[in-house]
């Protein structure tokens, strides 16, 4: 039967999650320079129109569809043939289908947004629209299925994911150091200092990033309950921890404690909980963040010395949060959080750790491989960068003919 109450809080958690991505568009934005804004806002606003095309479509059938030898969904559901006001017969039974159908979108939208990060301030823009809708199609989807579709392998191994520390954080930063090793590096990099040009922009989109992931957390116990509590408080608690984490290593490591880091940070916490949200405990969160600020900050600061040009830090913070988040749940998940979890190491059950571990070589092996053929096949037919000059002129009006600011 369809609860009101539980339609109601995911319908909402839906709306906060879709915040997220234009809340992602400000975080980036802020964080590159002048002449390249818009282009990294305008990113991120298109892969919300894309990808819920593409959701629609086919998206959604292959990631939640009816099984096929627990690798991806079929395609009955293509153009959400059978989708409708019911609930579904294999997910969420107290909402109607469509209601989980566009929960999921949210996520399928701001995934590969997250990606666009590690290339920032170079990718050709009509090459970055064919990259998402492949990506979306060929890793995001298959991924979905693995972890929370019906029959999915990894999820009848086990695997402990409540809300995307697999199939969003690390495959996003995962797929990110692949990007970032096949795209060459923008001009001066290592030879002048690429500075933020507002980062006031940049902490309102940490603000709603913020905001957006109590329904991308919370909404993930897909109704109005005490799951989705403890999601909720665990979400904020290991965001604060994780933000004052990131800064007091800062401050030790470099003197002095910055904005960028506190906010780094606070988001670096969001995706370290995000695959334990529902399955530990408040202290455990607070654990869990206030190691991701630090395990996230010492990973952002190696990236000068590895020498890639990671350009707004995707695989530090998403892909070592993500990393390190999945790892966690499997050391503190109980189940007398989630009856319907696991115990991790800590509560008595070593093998979810086994089980979590092997999720993430899985997962980054899987969409590093998988962003790297798709991007040297795009390279081949489209090239991915623009050209030095168009670069140099910057990519709102090479890409957009517009700018971002009139002085």
């Amino acid at each position: 039967m369809i609860n009101a109450g539980d339609t109601a809080f995911v319908l909402v958690s839906s709306a906060l999650v879709m915040f997220m991505t234009p809340g992602l568009a400000l975080f980036y934005g802020g964080m590159v320079r002048t002449k390249n804004v818009l282009a990294t806002i305008m990113q991120s606003l298109t892969i919300i129109g894309l990808v819920t095309v593409i959701w629609v479509l086919w998206g959604y059938s292959l990631s939640f569809g009816p099984d096929v030898g627990g690798v991806v969904g079929n395609l009955s559901w293509f153009g959400l043939m059978d989708v409708g006001l019911s609930p579904s017969p294999n997910y969420a039974s107290t909402i109607p289908h469509q209601a989980f159908m566009i929960f999921q979108g949210m996520f399928a939208i701001i995934t590969p947004a997250l990606i666009t990060g590690a290339f920032a301030e170079r990718m050709k823009f009509s090459t970055l629209l064919v990259f998402i809708a492949l990506w979306s199609t060929l890793v995001y989807s298959p991924l979905a299925h693995w972890v929370w579709g019906s029959g999915g392998w990894l999820a009848n191994l086990g695997a402990l994911d409540f809300a995307g520390g697999t199939v969003v954080h690390i495959s996003s930063g995962a797929s990110a150091l692949a990007a970032v090793l096949i795209i060459s590096k923008r001009k001066g990099y290592g030879k002048e200092q690429f500075i933020p040009h507002n980062l006031p922009m940049t902490l309102t989109g940490t603000a709603i990033l913020w905001f957006g992931w109590f329904g991308f957390n919370a909404g993930s116990a897909l109704g109005s309950n005490g799951l989705a509590a403890a999601a909720f408080v665990n979400t904020h608690v290991a965001a604060a921890t994780a933000s004052l984490g990131w800064m007091f290593a800062e401050w030790i490591h470099h003197g002095k404690p910055t904005t960028l880091g506190a906010a780094s940070g606070a988001v670096a916490g969001l995706v370290a909980i995000t695959p334990a949200a529902g399955f530990v405990s408040p202290v455990s969160a607070l654990i869990i963040g206030g190691l991701a600020g630090v395990l996230c900050y010492g990973a952002v600061m190696a990236k000068a010395k590895l020498g890639y040009d990671d350009s707004l830090d995707v695989v530090g913070i998403h892909g070592v949060g993500g990393t390190w988040g999945a790892l966690a749940t499997g050391l503190f998940a109980s189940t007398v959080v989630n009856a319907d979890g696991a115990n991790g190491l800590f509560f008595g059950n070593p093998g979810q750790l086994w089980i979590q571990f092997l999720s993430v070589i899985v997962t980054c092996l899987f969409t590093f491989t998988m962003t790297l053929a798709i991007l040297k096949v795009l390279d081949l037919i489209m090239g991915l960068k623009v050209s030095e000059e168009e670069e140099i002129r910057g990519l709102d009006v090479t890409q957009h003919s517009e700018a971002g600011y009139s002085f």
